[in-house]
């Protein structure tokens, strides 16, 4: 019913990379080390970012689908095309080939039952007009035969009753998001309505560096404290009994911030946690040394 998990897996580069983190250094790792398999040991899914970037390719997601358990789950975010126009290295409007495309690509996931929601992530400036209501009802149907969650960010679309019928209609999600909170920004009270679907995802609240940062990973650069993290759960326990399936994501990625706040909603929420955790992980989180086991430390060269 319950699935935790972060937005991403591999983060090689920049300050908030998770290797010597959650991973190890690239000098330090096993032959045949694979960033996949050694999260999908610790944790049940993940929300996919490659496919915002571009269209998913059925031999990388079938690659994908033999290197995790058989109960593992992938969210899968839909290209940019779709949702981000403007940002797309594909121009021009979308088409039904961009659609089979994309279903194509996730084939390999949908026939080894590994397959969870399509994420349909729009961006801060997508704002409720009659041409958006026309388009995302367009998607919904396109991808109707997916479970479907919806991430919309202007607060234009919760000022309006009709945006939930809407998304009933299609039995979509509506996206709860944790996030940075200004004027123009969507109001939700994290739990949603009952439904088939519940899906939430963790931005972090770096206020003071999300339009204003010198990297874009420095807006994901927070880290929320227990204290943070106990309302959250307390929701998320109540919204269990009213939906079938839940999705919970932590994109607060800088430096595996993510993992480990993963880690502590797992906690909270009594699931189980899997697989030993790189020491170094838990001297930089020093608060799991409690929760996880871990791993021997990196040998030093």
């Amino acid at each position: 019913m319950l699935r935790i998990g972060t937005s991403g897996w591999n983060y090689p580069q920049g300050k908030g990379s998770w290797n010597g983190i959650f991973y190890p250094l690239p000098e330090d790792r096993e032959r045949g080390f694979d960033e996949l398999r050694f999260y999908s040991e610790r944790f049940n899914t993940v929300e996919v970012n490659s496919t915002f970037y571009g269209q998913p390719r059925a031999n990388a997601t079938l690659g994908s689908v033999k290197r995790t358990p058989a109960d593992f789950e992938f969210a899968v975010k839909l290209y940019q095309k779709f949702t981000h126009p403007n940002m797309s290295i594909d121009p021009g409007p979308v088409t039904q080939a961009d659609v089979d495309a994309f279903k194509g690509g996730i084939e390999p996931l949908a026939a080894a039952g590994k397959l969870g929601p399509l994420l349909i992530q729009f961006p801060a400036s997508f704002q409720r007009s009659q041409e958006a209501i026309d388009y995302v009802a367009w998607l919904l149907k396109a991808f109707a035969d997916y479970p479907l969650a919806v991430e919309l960010r202007h607060r234009s679309w919760s000022d309006a009753a009709a945006t939930a019928q809407l998304l009933d209609e299609h039995r979509a999600a509506w996206v709860q998001i944790d996030e940075p909170k200004f004027p123009s920004s969507i109001r939700q009270d994290l739990k949603g309505a009952p439904a088939d679907l519940y899906y939430l995802r963790l931005h972090g609240r770096n206020a003071k560096e999300w339009w204003d940062h010198a990297e874009s990973e420095d807006r994901y650069n927070y880290f929320y404290s227990a204290e943070e993290l106990q309302p959250i759960a307390n929701k998320v326990r109540d919204v269990r009994a009213m939906v079938k399936k839940a999705y919970l994501f932590l994109n607060n990625h800088f430096s595996a911030q993510s993992v480990a706040n993963a880690v502590t909603l797992k906690k909270m929420l009594d699931e189980p946690i899997k697989g030993r955790m790189p020491v170094e992980f838990v001297e930089r989180f020093p608060d799991l040394a409690g929760i996880v086991s871990t791993l021997p430390r990196a040998r030093l060269l």
